[in-house]
């Protein structure tokens, strides 16, 4: 039995109900009513921005419209298809879960959450979007969004990650909770964003932090992210490079190196062998391609 839930959520939950047909944004992947298109986007919205994500999603579902398809291509392609979205272990498992769905679900995806727990690179979050976005599952989503709305309009406190989750579970209802959920990660998207649009909010009525005051509770409450080291000159940017130079054709290092725009050998190096690690890359004979590539 789940523990008590300490807040009133009904007036939230009244609110944002209200609200949520003028906070729909224009998302492709929204009511496709095909769960593979929401798996992939499930897949490519980890850790990255909505508006990265629109057109990379497109063009994935063009070339693997099925988990079928997915599953009978090389990762190189499914690697050349995720280009722009960066953290490409996701790619790398996104491919492994449709093998996954192939040969145990018969290449469907399943609504139980436990069953999709199974799946490679599926987490807690996005197991229970899936079963919500996919099959209305009345399952709480917690993300960095939802957890600023949870921390300020429900609680005006900072939230352990077990509160949290109990909160958003509470606060679905039990129909219609794709809707509703979309409606709460529009909602911490659009108005309770890192910077805050509280007076145009549509449910500040409502809001705990808008009445009461204080400080911040979203800082550092949970499943509220920290704000990401930069980019430029990080390994991310050199696998990046690396990655992008080996979609072209397979390298030797002299070529790959020069790639990466760094002088730091080691660094390209060090990179390079965190790519051939995470299954991603493979070297043949003092050339490196992506892993699936014809020999």
């Amino acid at each position: 039995m789940a523990a008590p839930v300490r807040f009133d959520l009904a007036p939230l939950r009244r609110s944002l109900q209200r609200a949520a047909d003028g906070l729909t944004r224009d998302l492709p992947w929204i009511g496709t009513g095909n769960p593979w298109a929401v798996v992939v986007s499930e897949f490519m919205l980890q850790q990255t921005q909505t508006s990265r994500v629109v057109g990379p999603w497109q063009r994935f579902m063009a070339s693997f419209p099925t988990p079928e398809a997915c599953a009978a291509a090389p990762l190189s392609e499914v690697l050349r298809h995720w280009e722009g979205l960066g953290f490409h272990r996701r790619a790398k498992f996104l491919h492994e879960t449709a093998r996954a769905l192939c040969e145990r679900h018969g290449g469907a995806v399943p609504s139980d959450v436990g069953a999709l727990r199974t799946l490679p690179g599926v987490g807690a979050y996005t197991a229970n979007a899936i079963a919500s976005f996919a099959f209305d599952a009345p399952v709480g989503i917690l993300d960095t969004n939802v957890g600023r709305v949870l921390a300020r309009a429900v609680a005006n406190e900072r939230l352990s990650g077990v509160e949290a989750q109990q909160l958003v579970d509470a606060l679905v209802p039990k129909q219609g909770s794709a809707n509703f959920n979309q409606a709460l990660l529009d909602l911490g998207a659009q108005f309770c964003s890192a910077t805050p649009r509280c007076e145009s909010c549509p449910v500040k009525r409502v809001c705990r932090w808008h009445q009461d005051g204080g400080d911040d509770p979203a800082v550092a409450s949970a499943a509220v992210s920290k704000k990401q080291k930069p980019f430029k000159g990080s390994d991310r940017e050199i696998r990046g490079r690396l990655l992008a130079a080996l979609r072209e054709s397979r390298k030797n290092w002299v070529t790959l190196a020069a790639a990466t725009a760094t002088t730091d050998e080691d660094r390209v190096r060090r990179c390079l062998q965190g790519l051939v690690d995470d299954g991603l890359v493979v070297e043949n004979r003092g050339r490196w391609a992506l892993v699936g590539e014809d020999r």
